[in-house]
């Protein structure tokens, strides 16, 4: 209940005319103050005027007055300069610290706009905001598929800094880790995070020229040069090949030289992948990219363009793994190419997020506008979420539309969180072409 009152104060979504305090004294509130997310009041800096006063100061939002003393308020120097108490319930009269009795607002929430919320809580159809969503100008789709694709970007920045962090500081190492976990397409993301913080760039360097060292460090690292690892209708024929033999000795030899030690191979996930997703293939691919120092971020910051980067990414395999999918396991010969599909989701995961993340480490204005610009360049991905919001009326023509849908859905929609989203204000308000208020 305090997270509508809160939401109707903010946006006084109240009748303006004929509030009075509990005391009977008029209120007129001419600016509701700034919301608060950290410690403290409410709101800060509201003007508000009370029987012909004008005070200006924090407001404070609780369902219930006596929520006040049992948040410990009353005992709170940061609550004295609080000039209303904005309430549900007015179930008591409260005091600040210094003793000041304060004037208290019962605010009723409008019934429709209670209605419109208990609403959006409760109905099965999804999204629950589907009715109002055709009527919706373009300035409100668009102002707001701006923010929540810069929203997008924000979010992986953090993710990025923390691999960073992670890595020591090295910006280098962490593109690697970020490169990585996006060639593990959703299903094995994390495993292919875990696998890239564990691959010692700096020692692998050494051996940068010799792609077979470099797959004999990848696939060791992943825990793949087990045999164990290898299904048991395959190992007799893996082992009799001779290549999974070579690479576990030439592994066992550089773990030894730079003490490394393997992920734990069960962090795969195989059931319902495609071949082309499976590990192996995958690794070998970032195998070759490293190899062809295609991999490094330099390379990427030089990626002014779209072409650019699908030539930066583009990869293939060794000459085993364009005839096997897993050791042992015969399969026709392949390069095994990304495909077109799957170098726009590398690009679009990988690509724009650490030119937008690099870009403000560095203050670099360019780097985050061409990040957007591949955005706005990219077709829009195909996935059921966007297929979700197309089915309900809103437009998606770009990659930075469908990214901008699908955190609307993860960041809203999945946390029921509709007291942030504008929808959800529109909707709030009443304007449903079904039922307009």
């Amino acid at each position: 209940m305090e997270k509508i009152i809160h939401y109707v104060w903010k946006h006084k979504l109240f009748p303006l005319a004929g509030l009075k305090t509990v005391d009977g004294r008029p209120v007129e509130v001419i600016d509701p103050g700034l919301p608060n997310r950290n410690a403290g009041p409410d709101f800060f800096n509201a003007k508000v005027k009370i029987d012909g006063t004008l005070w200006v100061g924090n407001v404070e939002i609780h369902d219930k007055a006596s929520d006040w003393f049992l948040h410990g308020h009353a005992s709170d120097a940061h609550y004295d300069n609080v000039v209303l108490h904005v309430v549900g319930l007015s179930d008591t009269m409260v005091r600040t610290l210094s003793g000041t009795t304060l004037p208290q607002l019962q605010l009723n929430v409008p019934l429709p706009v209670r209605e419109n919320y208990d609403e959006l809580m409760t109905t099965d159809s999804y999204p629950p905001c589907y009715k109002i969503i055709p009527g919706l100008s373009q300035l409100t789709v668009h102002s707001w598929m701006s923010a929540l694709q810069t929203e997008r970007l924000e979010q992986r920045t953090e993710a990025i800094h923390r691999r960073v962090n992670a890595c020591d500081g090295s910006w280098e190492a962490g593109y690697f880790v970020t490169l990585a976990r996006n060639f593990g397409f959703g299903i094995n993301g994390d495993a292919f995070e875990t696998w890239g913080c564990s691959v010692p760039l700096q020692a692998v360097a050494h051996h940068r020229d010799n792609i077979f060292q470099i797959e004999a460090v990848f696939l060791g690292q992943a825990g793949l040069l087990q045999p164990d690892t290898i299904p048991e209708r395959y190992r007799e024929e893996a082992l009799k090949e001779g290549y999974f033999a070579r690479l576990r000795s030439e592994y066992d030899y550089l773990a030894h030289k730079f003490g490394l030690t393997p992920m734990d191979a069960r962090l795969w996930k195989f059931l319902r992948l495609r071949p082309q997703n499976f590990p192996h293939i995958r690794i070998a691919q970032l195998a070759c990219l490293y190899h062809r120092h295609k991999s490094g971020l330099s390379a990427l910051i030089e990626c002014e363009t779209i072409e650019a980067a699908e030539q930066l990414l583009d990869t293939q395999v060794t000459p085993y793994w364009e005839t096997h999918y897993t050791f042992g396991s015969a399969s026709p010969k392949s390069r095994k190419h990304l495909s077109r599909s799957s170098l726009h989701l590398i690009i679009i995961n990988t690509i724009v997020p650490m030119l937008f993340a690099y870009g403000r480490h560095k203050d670099s204005e360019k780097l985050c506008q061409r990040a957007f610009d591949f955005l706005e360049r990219l077709k829009a991905e195909r996935n059921h979420i966007v297929k979700m919001w197309e089915e309900v009326g809103l437009p998606v023509c770009s990659a930075g539309d469908s990214q901008a849908l699908i955190q609307l859905k993860k960041e809203y929609c999945d946390r029921k969180d509709c007291l942030r989203c504008r929808i959800g204000y529109e909707y709030l308000k009443g304007k449903k072409t079904t039922n307009p208020l």
